[in-house]
């Protein structure tokens, strides 16, 4: 039996259809929390990426127009917290005629997967990357068994 072309297109009216009122649905949750449509991305900013080296865990955080003086980083056990603040770029005497990109706040807190040794943490902060060096702690690192013969 074949489908005729109208049914296929009804399909997909009603895919729109469904679409738009699940869009319309998730803006209406974001300005719940207090974010506008074009802020609803940075709920999750900034972006992280963790990654496990085995003896340590690496953290990559993209923090574009963030110093040094506005960052602060915290370990505690297999808790990291990241946080910090986008100050505005705007120079003295000008005036603003369109803001995209002002001043934003942010803080992560993130439970790592085993405890790392705080007091051992590198941070690099180059070209609005933010990488971390967490060290494991020594009971959460891989260990070889020697396994012996009777």
């Amino acid at each position: 039996m074949l489908t005729r072309w109208d049914d296929v297109d009804r399909m997909f009216q009603a895919m729109d259809v469904f679409r738009n009122r699940m869009n319309r649905l998730f803006t209406d949750f974001d300005r719940g929390l207090g974010l506008m449509p074009d802020q609803a991305a940075i709920a999750g900013w900034p972006r992280t990426n963790l990654y496990d080296a085995g003896d340590h865990l690496e953290v990559r955080v993209e923090l574009p127009g963030i110093t040094v003086q506005d960052l602060n980083v915290k370990v505690l056990g297999n808790s990291l917290e990241i946080s910090g603040e986008r100050k505005s770029l705007t120079p003295e005497g000008y005036s603003v005629h369109r803001l995209e990109r002002g001043e934003a706040g942010f803080s992560r807190r993130f439970t790592l997967p085993v405890e790392v040794q705080a007091d051992q943490v590198e941070a690099i902060l180059q070209n609005g990357i933010l990488s971390l060096r967490l060290p494991k702690a020594e009971s959460a690192r891989p260990r070889k068994i020697e396994i012996k013969t009777e």
